[in-house]
């Protein structure tokens, strides 16, 4: 196949890419990523020499820019990752949030049905169901949709015209929505990487409120798998959960993390609670497991010792994101071969 990757440069979108180029080197991926502040070229550093993986800088609000590519590329599917997704971003300024997550998904839903797309792949989160209380059951695929923060907001508006799209039009969408992630890549201003850097730096680890909120954790290399076989297998219409049945207090993961670092948990400090906080996510994945044969791989324990390694092992890529240093990447390291064209060329 032949797939367009929005957002691949971001911490889910360039796992998705690695795991792909493993299990599919026959395919060739387009990236296509704004790189804004979360977006890093330098996550797919190590496909430089790759001939099946090229990168675009552009926006999926674009609409000539996605619709050449969608031509010109011949483009078979389309695995949408691209998005604004940071909570705390989405309380503090939430227009971005509408222009990304809505008005982009609508541009590139809109571009898929006129090149008639053979699949699109919408990414999604477990956020869009609300919150639970502690004895709720996990939510399942037909959970009414209860946003409680910008963030969620936009992306259930996404996924309201995802599926409308695939009602109306007969666009073989699939929407998949996940737990928590975890693992490489992932932006230090999310809990895991933030605890992870901070401890190892002997700096404070800030936690919100009483650290009692509940998050059923998933490894990411588990949730691409979920992603591959519902693009592959998944049906045209239908939504589908993933989540690593591994429900864990905020606490409970920053103390696992001093644990694996040998850190001492005097340098927890609680702070003041994020605005409108949810309580609980879980998710059901049963339909995913019973359709798509996909099941998780990682136990929490496994998954959590790979990460903190990661991290370990790759203090460069640390480094250049927290100076900052990252979002000179692309300026420093890529030329395209025609400056205002939609051609496209070697990630490196």
């Amino acid at each position: 196949m032949n797939l367009l990757v929005t957002g691949g440069c971001g911490f889910i979108g360039a796992n998705f890419v690695h795991e792909q180029r493993r299990q599919y080197p026959q395919d060739r991926l387009v990236v296509l990523d704004a790189l804004t502040y979360c977006g890093n070229l330098r996550n797919l550093e190590s496909l430089s020499s790759d001939p099946g993986v090229a990168f675009v800088r552009g926006d999926i609000c674009d609409a000539d820019r996605v619709a050449q590519l969608l031509r010109d590329d011949h483009m078979d599917a389309i695995v949408h990752f691209a998005a604004e997704s940071h909570v705390d971003r989405s309380i503090l300024g939430p227009l971005p949030f509408v222009q990304t997550n809505v008005v982009g998904t609508t541009v590139l839903l809109e571009a898929a049905r006129k090149a008639q797309v053979q699949r699109f792949l919408h990414v999604s989160t477990d956020e869009v169901y609300g919150t639970l209380g502690p004895t709720d059951p996990p939510f399942t695929e037909e959970t009414p949709l209860a946003p409680r923060s910008p963030y969620a907001a936009s992306k259930a508006a996404s996924d309201h015209l995802a599926l409308a799209y695939a009602h109306t039009y007969g666009l073989p969408v699939v929407v998949t929505r996940c737990s928590n992630n975890y693992g490489p890549f992932q932006f230090p201003e999310k809990l895991l990487p933030l605890m992870i850097l901070s401890a190892l730096a002997d700096q404070p680890l800030p936690v919100y409120g009483d650290g009692q909120q509940v998050r059923d954790w998933i490894y990411v290399e588990d949730h691409c798998r979920g992603i591959d076989a519902a693009l592959r297998r998944g049906r045209p219409g239908a939504v589908y959960n993933f989540g690593g049945r591994a429900e864990r207090t905020n606490l409970e993961m920053v103390h696992a993390i001093l644990e694996l670092v040998g850190k001492p948990r005097s340098l927890i400090r609680f702070v003041a609670d994020r605005l409108g906080h949810d309580r609980r996510y879980a998710v059901e994945c049963s339909r995913a497991e019973h359709e798509l044969d996909w099941h998780a791989r990682w136990s929490l324990d496994d998954g959590l010792r790979e990460t903190v390694r990661w991290y370990r092992e790759h203090p460069s890529w640390c480094q250049s994101v927290q100076s900052g240093e990252y979002r000179t990447f692309y300026d420093r390291n890529y030329t395209t071969r025609l400056a205002e064209s939609t051609e496209v060329a070697q990630c490196g």
